[in-house]
């Protein structure tokens, strides 16, 4: 039992330092988890809606609420997030490497921020949305995690891949079908995205499980 915990404990650190970047993300997601989890609700709000890309501070302080809002969770727990960092964001940064891998979650992140929040600003404009839809949060991870499970579509050999994609595509896709809100449309861009990075993928050895061919 002892040489099996030690022989887990060693590959489970290997796997870490192959994504440092994704776990370093991680950590500083628990520790801005825990002090949400501490702060006054009465000032949760205003507090998120700060570091938010929202409409209103992405037209003052755009770089700022770029980088704050994808240190935060707006609410809920945090190992939902270790379990889906692990299994998308630490294989992506592993296969591509991290300088690759970190262009796949900024273009997801921010593009897929530009495109939703213009959409709502349309909306509001065209009074389909109500101007004080200005101030509505989008704060969270979840942009570039679909970028990242849009990029390693490539990291799985056919016909495996063709189910995959259509999995993710169906996942994204529905409920932008269903409720048509800008955070629905933001995580179909931000997978769209994370698609459109295949040229980050070439080179970068077999897919995963190997054709038989390519044995």
């Amino acid at each position: 039992m002892r040489h099996f915990l030690r022989r887990a404990g060693t590959l489970a650190g290997s796997y870490v330092r192959r994504a440092p970047c994704t776990y370093l993300w991680l950590t500083a997601l628990f520790f801005t988890t825990v002090a949400l989890h501490h702060m006054d609700p009465h000032l949760e709000h205003d507090f998120l809606r700060q570091r938010s890309t929202n409409l209103h501070e992405l037209s003052t302080h755009p770089l700022r609420v770029l980088v704050s809002s994808a240190l935060w969770i707006d609410g809920g727990d945090w190992w939902p997030y270790a379990v889906l960092y692990t299994l998308f964001h630490a294989q992506a940064e592993q296969w591509l490497t991290t300088p690759r891998w970190l262009v796949v979650v900024a273009a997801a992140h921010i593009l897929a921020t530009v495109i939703s929040e213009g959409a709502l600003l349309w909306a509001i404009r065209y009074g389909h949305a109500p101007v004080s839809a200005v101030n509505t949060l989008d704060i969270g991870v979840s942009y570039a995690l679909a970028g990242s499970i849009g990029v390693l579509t490539y990291r799985i050999a056919p016909p495996w891949r063709y189910a995959y994609l259509t999995t993710t595509l169906l996942v994204h896709a529905a409920p932008l079908a269903l409720t048509r809100t800008f955070t629905d449309l933001g995580h179909l861009t931000a997978l769209l995205i994370g698609l459109a990075c295949h040229p980050l993928c070439r080179g970068r050895g077999q897919p995963l499980p190997r054709t038989r061919a390519a044995q």
